[in-house]
């Protein structure tokens, strides 16, 4: 496993931050069938109050620790993205099959984690128009590989690529 530090700019970065933890709340809802809302109430007052507090340290806890601080997560972001899947869930969850059919991959057979990037990112390109779908998907392709270092992150780009042609027809995503 590769370390989960998607993000670039200040702004960029709690965006990208936002959408870790997200993909975070989505595994723990999951396996633990706690409501998205108790989730969210859990990361906001509990979570990123401690990382705030005690992240980016010179603790030596690895290259990433020494060079940049954590960055807190833009919390309203994080909500719009926990929420509006858990909402969405059954429509995102057609859709991605529909994009996985030339794999033959059952959604449902994909690890939590897979699901929840995945869905996120079918989430962000059918919800938020206002953000470029090239971006959406490299932002979820860049999840993938803080996740994993196998074919997961092609997959990733491949299903969001044929997201976004059949939610976004008019905008060239690639």
């Amino acid at each position: 496993m590769n370390n989960p530090a998607p993000g670039g700019g200040q702004a960029g970065g709690r965006r990208s931050a936002a959408r870790l933890a997200a993909v975070q709340a989505l595994y723990e809802i999951e396996i633990t069938d706690i409501p998205a809302d108790g989730v969210l109430a859990d990361f906001l007052a509990r979570r990123w109050s401690v990382t705030e507090t005690h992240g980016g340290g010179g603790d030596g806890g690895g290259e990433a620790a020494k060079n940049e601080p954590l960055v807190a997560p833009d919390l309203a972001f994080l909500a719009e993205l926990v929420r509006g899947v858990a909402e969405r869930k059954a429509d995102m969850d057609t859709a991605i099959q529909a994009a996985l059919a030339p794999d033959g991959t059952p959604l449902e057979r994909m690890e939590a984690v897979l699901r929840a990037i995945l869905r996120l990112g079918a989430f962000e390109l059918a919800a938020r128009s206002d953000v470029d779908a090239a971006t959406i998907i490299d932002e979820y392709v860049e999840l993938a590989h803080a996740f994993y270092a196998g074919r997961e992150p092609a997959l990733v780009n491949g299903v969001l690529d044929r997201l976004a042609r059949t939610l976004r027809p008019a905008a060239s995503c690639r």
